[in-house]
């Protein structure tokens, strides 16, 4: 597993997130989701994603903008993060230029540092429950509320290059597989998540 620091790493390009959500969902599978806290450092790999676009009756923005929403409707690259469930919260990632209103939701992570923390945080040992889900791994890695609007390409949470975090320039990428999205009463159907075959970390297979 990583041990290591963000210092010297690489951001995720935001250049990947302007033109296309769907696109972005499929692109930040693999990149690495870090966040600094007072307790230490938990890192992971992201394996799964939804990707909620402009007409899409399942995404947050589909009826304007709101408080709860505003975030969306930002630049590209910032967290938004949200209450579900009137108890849990789940990390995204917005996409698109300024008034657009897409985001892609952080499904799952592949454990990478901070381990025992996440373990202490999840009251979980089996490190592929620690992550695989998006309310999971928020409190995994210790993510909260008021980091929602942060910029993830600096601070103590960031999106950073699978590259420059685990030095795989040549490894050969996981086969991504699409499917319906999870969780959601409307547009079920829609190929719209994302996840890499034969993960153990992913929130449904």
């Amino acid at each position: 597993m990583a041990t290591t620091s963000s210092k010297r790493k690489t951001s995720f390009p935001i250049s990947q997130l302007r033109n296309d959500t769907v696109a972005a969902a499929q692109a930040l599978l693999g990149a690495v989701l870090w966040h600094k806290t007072d307790d230490g450092i938990t890192a992971g790999r992201i394996v799964e994603t939804e990707a909620y676009v402009f007409g899409d009756p399942a995404c947050h923005a589909s009826r304007g903008m709101t408080l709860r929403n505003a975030v969306m409707f930002g630049s590209p690259g910032k967290a938004y993060i949200y209450f579900i469930y009137g108890m849990y919260h789940c990390f995204n990632v917005v996409t698109r230029p300024k008034g657009m209103g897409e985001a892609v939701l952080i499904r799952a992570l592949e454990p990478l540092e901070g381990i025992e923390l996440m373990q202490q945080r999840r009251k979980k040992h089996d490190v592929r429950h620690l992550c695989n889900g998006p309310c999971k791994l928020v409190i995994a890695l210790g993510i909260q509320r008021d980091q929602n609007g942060e910029g993830l390409q600096s601070g103590n949470l960031r999106l950073l290059t699978a590259e420059s975090y685990l030095g795989w320039n040549s490894r050969k990428p996981p086969t991504i597989i699409s499917g319906p999205r999870i969780g959601i009463s409307v547009a079920k159907d829609w190929p719209l998540r994302f996840y890499f075959e034969g993960s153990s970390f992913v929130s449904k297979g």
